[in-house]
């Protein structure tokens, strides 16, 4: 018989500035020990704080907390700088690794998605490392397509890497 997953409460609330150094540990970790994001460098305090303040108006950041404890954040970003753009958006999410596999993830994007949706935007794009098979399981589960991947297109730990694009229509 599978054992069956602790319940845990999961809430969401804008990011703020006092969620700097959480989510700077997030965002480092998978910067030194995954391919979720082709950035090379740990995030300074300074860095985190600008990309903070850059996610407080229309293109904002959400935190996840589960049970209470801070598990984890979730952003939309402009897609393209170029005016035509403008109605896409294009998603980020990190989750401290003690919660992953614990439907937290899943239960972000989606408020996320809401979000974005309801801030008027027609499109989402998610530009994920083409062998990080959970984040776009995660994706297509909440209705992303496969639209195309960018080979070669990064490269971290010492290889290539591939980039998978999928979109959503909100």
């Amino acid at each position: 018989m599978e054992k069956e997953k602790p319940k845990i409460t999961i809430a969401f609330r804008p990011l703020v500035l006092d969620d700097l150094e959480m989510t700077r540990k997030i965002y480092n970790y998978a910067v030194t020990s995954t391919l979720a994001t082709l950035d090379l460098e740990p995030r300074t305090v300074g860095q985190q704080e600008r990309w903070i303040n850059e996610h407080q108006g229309i293109y904002t950041a959400i935190a996840a907390l589960a049970d209470g404890a801070f598990a984890g954040f979730a952003s939309i970003s402009p897609y393209r700088p170029r005016p035509g753009y403008s109605s896409t958006v294009e998603d980020s999410i990190y989750l401290d690794h003690h919660y992953w596999g614990m439907g937290i993830g899943k239960a972000l994007l989606a408020e996320l998605l809401a979000i974005a949706k309801d801030l008027g935007f027609h499109s989402c794009i998610a530009n994920i490392v083409a062998d990080h098979h959970a984040s776009i399981a995660l994706h297509q589960r909440l209705g992303f397509r496969l639209v195309g991947i960018q080979e070669e297109i990064g490269r971290k730990f010492g290889r290539w890497v591939d980039l998978a694009i999928l979109q959503k229509m909100l």
